[in-house]
């Protein structure tokens, strides 16, 4: 055992969410729950999981707590920004995700809670009509200070960033927060490619902000942009490119922040990821995999939107190639080594009020064996989305606090298990890692590493 170099998790530390709906009031309701012994955090790794640090007759399985100095439940304070105004204890009313007798002993710190306006553009979420947003107030000569049409006027993207830096700045202060993450557990962004004009150099990025480029640069960039400057790590919780660029890791490296991202790995691709290396390690072969939803919360209408749909189905496509590689296996994969013929994969989310937060997934697999004679696996998991969300927001901002402690900044790539499309340098050719088993090793090393042990389990 080595010395441990990580900061010790004192004073308050404040989470602050983007987006107050289902997922978040879910996740905070929780955590105030557990902090007064009302119920239990379950699906929390942080708060569940062992570890097993030394080897032979010296191992022990130990809590993550006590390997590494994680922030307490009674540290948190909770803030947000929302498009609608209604505080935490009506948002989760609204959502239906609880019953009310799990969410009434904690009403009054809930109501407390209080959205902050949201830096939004509706162009990026038609299906939100929310009016709790950030303005910009242009002077008239005739009429004051207005914006068109006697309005307040959409902020550049540059006031955003500004903005969102204050509401950070007032947080953490009026809070007596030794420190903050921000979480993004809002609705899925229209899907924005990468482009290297803009997104791989962070001056192109801080240029298009200034020049208000609503075309390249999300609302969430700018959440993220402020986050980093104010000293905040940032977590990903959807599709979105946001961080997932160049720019941003500069800025990530520039600010010694860690960034982690994303799209939180909840229901189908959980499973996925677990089930596919069960195929790759018996080395079945694959001819299909359709996966299909139905969903009927916020998170379900903003995704009816195609464009929306677009930047979630990048995301869940990208976890079966790199488990199952057609180039390493063809004859399992790519069907001989015909490269366009390699086996088929399909995604579908479909809007559907009646089931509200609790998501049913279909995945039908088509494998075939011995002598290529076909078989089929179908797997149908009826889930509650926040409740499989609310247990990894907890992990990613404990973690993610962590690492800022111990000084580790940039892409978090061992916190890919909790993630559905995990960060990666694609610019320099890197794959990222989506095997479930791989990613739990590099999640246990990475704590155990922070806690001044050896990491002892490699990854290939």
């Amino acid at each position: 055992m080595t010395q441990n170099k990580v900061t010790p998790a004192q004073g308050k530390l404040g989470i602050l969410v983007v987006g107050c709906g289902a997922v978040s009031t879910t996740f905070i309701t929780g955590v105030l729950m557990a902090r007064k012994g009302l119920t239990k955090p379950v699906g929390s790794m942080t708060q569940y999981d062992k570890i097993r640090v030394g080897r032979g007759a010296d191992a022990r399985y130990l809590h993550y707590a006590d390997i590494v100095p994680l922030a307490k439940l009674d540290d948190i304070v909770f803030g947000c920004w929302d498009v609608y105004p209604q505080n935490a204890y009506q948002a989760a009313m609204y959502a239906e995700v609880l019953k009310e007798k799990d969410i009434e002993p904690v009403r009054d710190e809930l109501e407390k809670i209080v959205p902050m306006p949201a830096a939004f553009d509706k162009n990026y979420a038609k299906r939100l009509d929310g009016d709790n947003v950030k303005c910009s107030m242009v002077r008239s000569s005739s009429a004051g200070l207005q914006g068109k049409n006697g309005q307040c006027s959409m902020p550049t993207r540059w006031q955003m960033v500004e903005m969102l830096r204050k509401d950070i700045q007032q947080f953490k202060a009026a809070n007596d927060c030794a420190r903050v993450v921000v979480l993004w557990a809002a609705s899925t962004e229209i899907y924005v490619p990468v482009c290297e004009s803009v997104h791989y150099q962070l001056s192109d990025l801080e240029a298009a902000m200034k020049a208000d480029d609503r075309e390249h640069v999300a609302p969430s960039m700018c959440y993220a942009y402020a986050a980093l400057s104010e000293g905040a790590p940032f977590i990903m919780g959807a599709p979105n490119t946001t961080v997932d660029i160049p720019a941003m890791w500069q800025l990530a490296e520039q600010t010694k922040m860690p960034i982690a991202g994303k799209d939180f790995k909840t229901g189908q691709t959980l499973v996925k990821s677990g089930f596919a290396p069960i195929i790759g390690t018996r080395c079945l072969g694959l001819n299909g995999w359709f996966s299909t939803n139905i969903l009927g919360n916020r998170d379900g209408l903003v995704l009816d939107e195609p464009a929306n749909f677009r930047t979630k189905e990048v995301s869940k496509l990208s976890t079966l190639e790199t488990i199952l590689k057609p180039d390493v296996q063809p004859d399992l994969y790519g069907h001989g080594n015909d490269e366009d013929t390699q086996y088929y994969h399909k995604v579908r989310i479909n809007y559907y009020p009646p089931r509200n937060d609790n998501k049913e997934g279909w995945d039908n697999i088509d494998i075939f064996g011995w002598m290529g004679y076909p078989m089929q696996i179908k797997i149908n998991f009826l889930c509650r989305d926040s409740i499989l969300a609310a247990p990894l927001c907890l992990d990613l901002c404990l973690l993610s606090d962590l690492a800022a402690r111990a000084g580790r900044f940039g892409i978090q790539r061992f916190l890919s298990f909790f993630l559905k499309s995990p960060m990666h340098d694609y610019t320099q050719g890197e794959e990222a890692v989506n095997h479930l088993y791989q990613q739990y090793t590099m999640l246990k090393n990475a704590i155990r590493e922070m806690g001044g042990y050896e990491p002892d389990e490699e990854i290939d």
